[in-house]
Parts: C-alpha cells; sequence; structure tokens
C-alpha cells in the first residue's frame, strides 16, 4: 500500500533508506498517510458543498432581485394608474417613491371621496327623481286644468256645428276649431315629449286595417287641407295584407303630425300620402310611409336642426305658422321605440319628402265582406242608456247634449258616490266616468261598482295624462279610457265598441 503523495516527498527527503525495518515506524507512516487522504476527502466534500451554497445564492439572489424589480415595476404602473385617474391634479407621493405605506393611504382617501361622492350621487339621483315625480304630477295637474275649460270650448264648437250655423257663423266656429285644436295639439307634444324623455311609453298591440286606417286620417285633414287650397291625395298599396299588428294609436299620431305639417307648409299645391308594401318576411310586414308636399321645402343646411326640439328651420316659421317646435322629435323617438327612423328629403320652394318604413306583425284576422263604420253625418246610440258621472257644468252640457243628439238616454252623477247609488239602482248599457271628483273619484266608484256589477263597460272619461292612467285604469276594473278634449267620433266608436251598438 502507498502512503500518500505528500508524505511520500517527506519520506524520501527526510528519512534514512532503511527507515522500514522497524514496525512501529511503519505503523505510524500509516496512520500519518490516511490522516492525510481524510483531510483530503474532507475538502474534496467541503468545496462540494461551497459549490452548491453558492449556486443556490446565486438563484436567490437572482429571484430577489426579480422580484425586487417586478415590485419597481408594479408600483410605477401604480401611480401611472392614479395619475390617470385625474391628470390635472398633483399628488402627494414622491416621482421616487417607492413607499407603498404612502400609496395606499393615497388610495384609502381616495376610497373614502369615492364613497362620499357615492353618497352624493345617490342624494342627487333620488332628488332627481323626485323631481321628475313633481314634473309629471305638475303636468298632469297642469293638464287635467287646461284641458277642462278647452274641451268645453271643443265639445261647444262641435255641438254648433250640428245646429247649422249660418255661413258666416261656421267661418267663425272654424276659426275657434282650428285654435282650439292648434292648442290642443301644443299640450299633447309637452306631455308625449315628457314622457318620451322618460321612457314610459309602451307601444300597444292591435289588429289594424291599414287601408280604413289611412283612410280616416285622410279624411279628417282633408277639409283642412282644402281650406289652404292643397289637394290631399292619398296611394295605397294592395298588396299590404287587410289587417296588421301594431299601436295605431302611435302610428296615428306620427302620421298626423307629417300631414299636419304638410298642410301647413303647403298652399296651393299638393300633398301624398303614400303607403306601399316594403316586404313580407317570416313574421313581419314592412311598411313604407311617406308623405310628400310641394310647400315651402327645408334648405339642406337647416334639414337636421329641425329634429331638435323646441326648433324650426327658422325663427319666422314659428311666429308665421306656429307650432312648438317638438312634433318631429316626438316622431323621431316614437319611430325609433319600433326600431325605425325618419327620413327627408327637401329643396327650398320645392316642397318636401318625409319617409320611414315600420315593421307590423302579421294578423290572422279575416277580413269581412263589408265592416260596419260609423256614419259620420248621422251617428246613432239609439236605445242606449248611459250613466254620465261628472262633475263639471260645461262638461255635463257638452257630453250630454252630444249623446242625445245621438238619441241616448242620458243620465247624470255629480260625483262617484252617486254614480254607485245609480248603478245599484239601473242597468245601464255602458257608464262614462270622470276620474278626479269632489266626495268619491271615479277610481273608488268603479272599484264599488264592480263589488256588484261585473259586466256593464265603465270607460274612463279623463282631462288627465299621466304616464300610468291607462294600467291604472285598468286595475280599478274600467274596460277603456278616452282623454277630454275627445274628438266626436272617438266617443261614438268607443262607446258602439263596448255595446255592440251598429255603427
Amino acid at each position: 500500500m502507498g502512503y500518500h503523495s505528500i508524505l511520500e516527498k517527506q519520506i524520501r527527503k527526510l528519512l534514512p533508506e532503511n527507515y522500514q525495518v522497524e514496525a512501529v515506524m511503519q505503523e505510524l507512516l500509516n496512520t500519518i498517510s490516511s490522516s492525510y487522504q481524510a483531510f483530503d476527502r474532507d475538502k474534496r466534500l467541503a468545496d462540494h458543498a461551497f459549490e452548491i451554497s453558492e449556486r443556490e445564492y446565486q438563484k436567490v439572489n437572482a429571484d430577489l432581485q426579480a422580484q425586487n424589480d417586478i415590485r419597481k415595476a408594479s408600483i410605477l404602473k401604480l401611480k401611472e394608474a392614479i395619475r390617470s385617474l385625474d391628470p390635472t391634479r398633483s399628488f402627494s407621493f414622491d416621482e421616487k417613491d417607492e413607499d407603498l405605506i404612502s400609496i395606499i393611504s393615497f388610495l384609502e382617501e381616495q376610497i373614502a371621496r369615492s364613497k362620499q361622492m357615492e353618497a352624493d350621487l345617490i342624494l342627487a339621483k333620488e332628488t332627481a327623481e323626485k323631481a321628475s315625480l313633481a314634473k309629471s304630477e305638475f303636468l298632469s295637474i297642469m293638464s287635467h286644468e287646461i284641458r277642462t275649460p278647452l274641451n268645453a270650448i271643443i265639445g261647444t264648437n262641435n255641438l254648433l256645428h250640428y245646429q247649422d250655423p249660418l255661413p258666416s257663423q261656421k267661418e267663425l266656429l272654424n276659426v275657434m276649431k282650428i285654435s282650439s285644436e292648434n292648442l290642443l295639439s301644443l299640450i299633447n307634444d309637452v306631455l308625449d315629449y315628457g314622457k318620451l324623455e322618460e321612457g314610459k311609453i309602451i307601444l300597444a298591440e292591435r289588429d289594424i286595417n291599414l287601408k280604413q286606417f289611412v283612410k280616416n286620417l285622410r279624411a279628417a285633414h282633408r277639409l283642412r287641407a282644402e281650406e289652404r287650397g292643397n289637394n290631399l291625395r292619398l296611394m295605397f298599396d294592395e298588396d299590404i295584407p287587410d289587417f296588421i299588428i301594431g299601436d295605431d294609436i302611435r302610428l296615428g299620431q306620427v302620421l298626423n303630425n307629417l300631414i299636419s305639417n304638410a298642410i301647413k307648409f303647403t298652399k296651393k299645391g299638393t300633398i301624398t300620402i303614400e303607403v306601399l308594401l316594403n316586404r313580407i318576411a317570416e313574421e313581419c310586414v314592412y311598411v313604407d310611409f311617406a308623405i310628400i308636399d310641394t310647400g315651402i321645402g327645408i334648405p339642406p343646411e337647416k334639414q337636421e336642426l329641425i329634429f331638435d326640439r323646441f326648433t324650426q328651420a327658422n325663427n319666422n316659421i314659428t311666429r308665421e305658422y306656429g307650432g312648438s317646435g317638438l312634433g318631429l322629435t316626438i316622431i323621431r323617438l316614437l319611430l325609433k321605440l319600433q326600431n325605425s327612423d325618419i327620413y327627408l328629403e327637401s329643396e327650398a320652394d320645392k316642397g318636401s319628402k318625409f319617409y320611414f318604413t315600420l315593421c307590423f306583425k302579421k294578423s290572422e284576422t279575416v277580413a269581412q265582406e263589408e265592416s260596419k263604420t260609423m256614419h259620420a253625418d248621422a251617428p246613432d246610440l239609439k236605445g242606449l242608456q248611459i250613466l254620465l258621472v261628472e262633475d263639471v257644468e260645461f262638461n255635463i252640457m257638452v257630453a250630454e247634449k252630444m249623446l242625445q243628439n245621438w238619441n241616448a238616454k242620458v243620465e247624470i252623477a255629480g260625483n262617484g258616490q252617486i254614480a254607485v247609488e245609480k248603478a245599484k239602482a239601473t242597468q245601464f248599457d255602458i257608464i262614462l266616468m270622470d276620474l278626479q271628483m269632489p266626495v268619491m273619484d271615479g277610481y273608488t266608484a268603479t272599484k264599488a261598482i264592480r263589488e256588484f256589477d261585473t259586466e256593464t263597460p265603465v270607460i274612463a272619461l279623463t282631462a288627465s295624462i299621466t304616464i300610468d292612467i291607462q294600467g291604472r285604469a285598468t286595475e280599478f276594473g274600467m274596460n277603456d279610457c278616452i282623454t277630454k278634449p275627445f274628438n266626436p267620433r272617438d266617443l261614438f266608436s268607443i262607446i258602439a265598441k263596448y255595446t255592440s251598438k251598429d255603427k
């Protein structure tokens, strides 16, 4: 067995040649060699352990450096994000400040401020809702207060027309009729705009005989058109189905407004109501509507402006032609409710064309041989016994005389309580119920009547226009609603509808 290399060198240098003679010396040298070898082994193990520790240290150090870089980048991004919230504001933390505590303190301030802002917004929202409710209530009250005398004016005018006035009187009555209808139109525009702004209009779905519908519109506007020397024409596509499903009231509002405008801005010209089939889809019938006139027209630079609320093409139009400047705004809002829009082609002094397309649901109603229609010249309600519940003397006079002219028997109740008593004592064919009355209002009276009579139709007569009046009237047991001042034709139609009276 050889000795450790270092010991070998020392033996050759320091010991004589015969050093191995004695056994004791050999044992000593073996022990020393083993010590050297053990030292080398321990050194190699120590060097290996140190090398591993160094690598682990470098790895840990690199991880710490990466984490520190991520922390610095995160703080920088956080500062940038905070500054982006309000670029105009100077912030308290320093550009080189990496202390998260100062940033967290700043964020705590912002959270507290945001909570306060949220509380302020909730308060502002509640205040706005109260203001909106107050506005609606104010409009309802003002509507009732304005419509009540207006009902008497329009109703009296209609009654005078039934009495064959002299030609000179007819002219004055027509002036009064047009003026009162213009006033009513202004009131309706303001109220409808308020409801549309609040998003409180719900579209109805009813069967519409579109051909008869537009014929009636033309008939209603013909006199006014002729007064201005205009020819009012109707072009109707016979390929359109006899019945479609839609909201006839809102369609009428849109077309009435456009036809009225065409008549207003055209003199000694031609106005065409054009109704054409666009296409029939799987579930819908698409119909194109257009109102074309040869009137004053609208310059290109004013064409979009006229759809803004309270705006006319120029200031002289309001003074010369009147109007609220809300009509086209309301038309656009109503059409957007039905996923459509209003379009315009016009040239100054050459006329205008307003057009739009509506989608109507298909109807399963089949056209009858010849629908029974009301004869406007001689409406007849002979044999009907009607209870008129109304507290305003002028309204009573107008409605009673109108119904009596149609040969109906009319009984009057001055408030809801009297109406309940009379309904218990007599079986009426129909009850016309005002809503706002002293002693007992129309809602309470109808609810009381429904406790012993669920069959007799009750029609609400009201001068108030609130966003939920139709639903509330139905909730209390009323069958339908008609707004004062009412058109005699509308009143007759609704009575005939609920009494099965031949029209």
